[in-house]
């Protein structure tokens, strides 16, 4: 992995993992780590702290995921395991955006793209989701752009 510090302080906490013999949290690691690199293969390139948290971000996702359908299925046994799984990865992403700071990062895009309504709803996503990034859910960011675009 490259240039990336969360990367490294992944690698890091692999190698702790490893010597405390903590089979679950470097289970998890390793396949966080497993998904970083598979997008370094598969983009021949290295990722910086931007790509880890875009990759990580959509890791998160599929484990929230699975965390909703496990709940719903009625396997403890799988939720448990899935929620613990989200507690690890989520230590490795910055702090999910509140409501009030999603709602300023669109109008701060709104703003920068000069968005009249509804129709220019694709040009405010692509500006709002870089700073959203990792930090908050799309579909929450999406929300709140038609909201405010409608209103």
């Amino acid at each position: 992995m490259g240039k990336s510090e969360t990367a490294a302080r992944l690698q890091s906490d692999v190698i702790t993992a490893m010597k405390a013999k903590d089979k679950d949290r470097l289970k998890v690691l390793r396949m966080m780590q497993a998904a970083l690199k598979q997008v370094e293969v598969d983009e021949r390139r290295d990722l910086d702290d931007a790509d880890v948290t875009q990759v990580l971000a959509a890791y998160l996702k599929k484990v929230k995921d699975q965390v909703r359908s496990f709940g719903e299925g009625g396997r403890a046994e799988l939720l448990a395991e899935a929620e613990a799984e989200l507690k690890i990865v989520q230590e490795y992403l910055p702090a999910e955006m509140d409501d009030a700071q999603i709602e300023q990062a669109v109008r701060e895009a709104i703003d920068e793209t000069g968005a009249a309504g509804p129709a220019d709803m694709g040009k405010v996503m692509k500006a709002v989701m870089p700073k959203t990034a990792g930090r908050a859910d799309g579909s929450k960011v999406s929300a709140m752009v038609k909201k405010i675009l409608a209103g």
